[in-house]
């Protein structure tokens, strides 16, 4: 039997200021530490708690504020932490049927953390979520990390799938970048689910490109 070699689970912090461009290197960072700690089965959502973490920062606080990430263990839990200087700009949780786009971030870290909520400091906040790093059914034995992903995004994606006024178009650039790893990150999770579930995680997939070709085909006949 193979023993996997990690590096010592050490807490560590690296200082960055908020730019679109700062996200993918971030993310890159603690998918190296993670993977270096052996805990590879949280990285897709470590990174999508990082990309939202520091988004709500750019999105409320400004581009450019010099801001601190710090990662540690708490126990079986990974900690995220994101520090900024400005204790007026909370992060705020919208229910995922609002039209606002204010607070969707939180949305989805609501969807796979554990935990998450905000410390005010004198001359800092601080955003942070755990995640955790052992997860079990209630058989107690371990279950794909994905599959946990995938049932909470579940419970928001039903919510939001009602129908919804027309929205206003146009995505910010790190709003677009985000996105579209998260759904990328999401897709991969829900074949987690299906397969979990003893669904053909291919069925599935044919079924959502015929379904997707339809609709898209009824939308261009104008029905």
């Amino acid at each position: 039997m193979s023993q996997e070699v990690c590096m010592p689970r050490e807490p560590w912090d690296i200082a960055f200021m908020a730019e679109p461009a700062e996200v993918a290197a971030l993310r890159r960072t603690m998918r190296l530490h993670l993977e270096g700690w052996g805990l590879h089965h949280v990285v897709g959502e470590a990174q999508l708690c990082v990309s939202e973490l520091v988004s709500n920062v750019i999105t409320h606080v400004g581009p450019g504020t010099p801001a601190t990430l710090a990662v540690s263990m708490k126990g079986a839990h990974l900690r995220i932490e994101v520090h900024d200087p400005d204790t007026r700009a909370l992060p705020t949780l919208r229910d995922a049927t609002t039209d606002a786009e204010e607070g969707r971030g939180m949305a989805l870290v609501d969807a796979v953390a554990d935990r998450w909520g905000v410390l005010l400091r004198p001359d800092q906040k601080v955003t942070w979520c755990e995640l955790t790093t052992q997860p079990t059914t209630t058989d107690n034995q371990v279950e794909d990390a994905g599959v946990i992903r995938a049932g909470g995004l579940l419970r928001h994606y039903a919510a939001a799938a009602q129908p919804q006024p027309q929205r206003r178009v146009g995505a910010s650039r790190l709003t677009s970048t985000v996105a579209e790893e998260t759904v990328i990150a999401a897709i991969t999770d829900f074949l987690h689910w299906f397969r979990a579930h003893g669904r053909d995680a291919d069925d599935m997939l044919d079924r959502a490109q015929m379904r997707f070709e339809a609709e898209h085909a009824a939308l261009h006949r104008g029905e």
